[in-house]
C-alpha cells in the first residue's frame, strides 16, 4: 500500500504501517488515498488510484458514483467513532434537560460580584430543569451509534423505544431487551420526551424530523440531531420551537438557519472530535486499504459490495475485477481465463446496485489483459 493523505491522519494509524506499506508525499506515487474532510468532488483521480478511505462515517465529501464508474472503491469507517458520538448525545440530553449553559453564563457574567456565591442561591431557580430518569426517548436508527445510545439510555433508567426499518440481525442481538422496538416512526415518537436520530442522509430520510414527528411527541419534547442537518425539516422545526411543542433542539450541525432559531443548542460538529475517535477511524481506514491493496478484499465500502476472498494464496494469481452488474458477465470472465490455460480455484462475486466486484484465484499467473475489453469491465487488477 502506498497511500496519499489529503488530510492529516492520526499518528497512531500511521504507526501501524510496516514496510513496504507507506505514506507517499506525491499523489502520483500513490495507489490509494486517505481522507477526512477534504472535498473531493472536483478532484479527478489518476488511473493509479485504486481506492479512497474516509476516516469517518459520512462520505458526502466524495463523489461515490463517479469514482465507482472509474473502478475506484470508496471505504468509510462505520462504528469507529460511535462511542464518541454516543457520549455527546448523552451530553446533549443533559444540557437540554438542565439549564447548565444558562447557569454557567450567569456565573461568568457575575464574576466580579463579591457576593456571587450568596446571589447564586437566589438566581439558581431560573436555571432549574428536569431529570432524564424515567423519561421516554425515541431512538430513530439503530446502527452502530443508535444501538449504543439506546442501550446507554436504558442504563440511565429511561424508557427507550427504537425504530429502524433496516435493523440488522447483528445489531438486533446487541440491542438491550428493554428497548421497545416499533415499526413506525410515529409509534416511536408517540408521547416521547426526547427524540434522537441516527440514520444516514439519503433522499428517503431528508426532512424525516418534521411536524408529524414533533407533534406525535409530548409537549415540550427535546429533539437531538447528531446525524445530518438535512434530516430536519427546518420550517416545521422553527414553528414547533416557537409554540413550545419542541422545548429544545440540540444539533451538531451549524447552518445559517438553525443558528438563528430560539431554544437551540448548536455545536460545531463535535460528534467525532475526540482523540480516541480520530485514532479509531484512521486505524480502521488504513486496515481497510491494506486488505484491499494486498488481498483484494472489500470491507465497509459505500460504492461497491462487500467481498471477502480471504488472504491471497501463496501461489498462483488473484484477479480482481470492478465491473457493472451485467447478466452473463461472469461466464465471460471464466471463458477468457480458460482460454489462457488457467484453472479457477476460487471465485467470489457480489453486486451492489449498478456495480459489482469479482475476485478469482487462478492456479497460475497468466495474461488477463483481455478481460479489460469485456463489456462492463471498469478495472482489472492482478495481485
Amino acid at each position: 500500500m502506498k497511500a496519499y493523505c489529503l488530510n492529516n491522519i492520526s499518528k497512531v494509524a500511521l504507526a501501524t504501517l510496516k514496510k513496504p506499506d507507506t505514506i507517499v508525499e506525491d499523489i502520483k506515487d500513490a495507489d490509494s488515498i486517505l481522507v477526512r474532510s477534504a472535498d473531493m468532488h472536483e478532484m479527478k483521480l489518476d488511473a493509479n488510484i485504486l481506492a479512497v478511505a474516509r476516516a469517518g462515517a459520512g462520505v458526502n465529501n466524495i463523489p461515490l458514483e463517479d469514482y465507482a464508474k472509474e473502478g475506484v472503491v470508496v471505504f468509510n469507517t462505520p462504528g469507529a467513532n460511535a462511542n464518541a458520538v454516543k457520549e455527546l448525545v448523552l451530553a446533549g440530553m443533559l444540557l437540554a434537560s438542565r439549564d447548565i449553559i444558562g447557569g454557567n453564563e450567569w456565573v461568568k457574567e457575575n464574576a466580579d460580584n463579591a457576593n456571587v456565591g450568596k446571589d447564586a442561591e437566589k438566581a439558581k431557580k431560573a436555571f432549574a430543569g428536569n431529570e432524564i430518569y424515567g423519561k421516554k426517548i425515541a431512538v430513530l436508527g439503530l446502527g452502530a451509534i443508535g444501538i449504543l445510545v439506546a442501550n446507554a439510555c436504558v442504563d440511565l433508567g429511561m424508557k427507550v423505544v427504537g425504530y429502524d426499518p433496516y435493523l440488522s440481525i447483528k445489531n438486533a442481538l446487541k440491542l438491550n431487551k428493554k428497548v421497545n422496538f416499533v415499526e413506525k416512526i410515529a409509534d416511536a415518537a408517540k408521547d416521547a420526551d426526547f427524540i434522537t436520530v441516527h440514520v444516514p442522509a439519503m433522499d428517503t430520510t431528508k426532512g424525516m424530523l418534521n411536524k408529524e414527528v414533533f407533534y406525535a411527541a409530548s409537549k415540550g419534547v427535546v429533539v437531538l440531531d447528531f446525524a445530518r442537518d438535512t434530516l430536519v425539516n427546518e420550517k416545521d422545526l422553527e414553528e414547533a420551537l416557537k409554540n413550545g411543542q419542541v422545548k429544545k433542539f440540540v444539533t451538531d450541525f451549524a447552518n445559517a438557519n438553525v443558528v438563528k432559531l430560539p431554544n437551540t443548542i448548536v455545536l460545531p460538529h463535535l460528534g467525532a472530535s475526540t482523540e480516541e475517535a480520530e485514532d479509531n477511524c484512521a486505524v480502521m481506514a488504513v486496515e481497510e486499504l491494506k486488505d484491499f491493496i494486498e488481498n483484494g478484499n472489500i470491507r465497509n465500502s459505500v460504492n461497491y459490495p462487500a467481498v471477502d476472498a480471504g488472504a491471497k494464496p501463496a501461489t498462483g494469481a488473484r484477479v480482481c475485477i470492478n465491473h457493472t452488474n451485467n447478466p452473463g458477465i461472469i461466464s465471460k470472465f471464466t471463458s477468457e481465463i480458460s482460454a489462457k490455460g488457467a484453472n479457477i480455484e476460487s471465485l467470489v462475486s457480489q453486486s451492489k446496485g449498478e456495480f459489482a466486484y469479482t475476485v478469482l484465484d487462478l492456479n497460475k499467473n497468466v495474461d488477463v489483459k483481455s478481460l479489460a475489453s469485456v463489456e462492463g469491465v471498469l478495472r482489472v487488477r492482478v495481485i
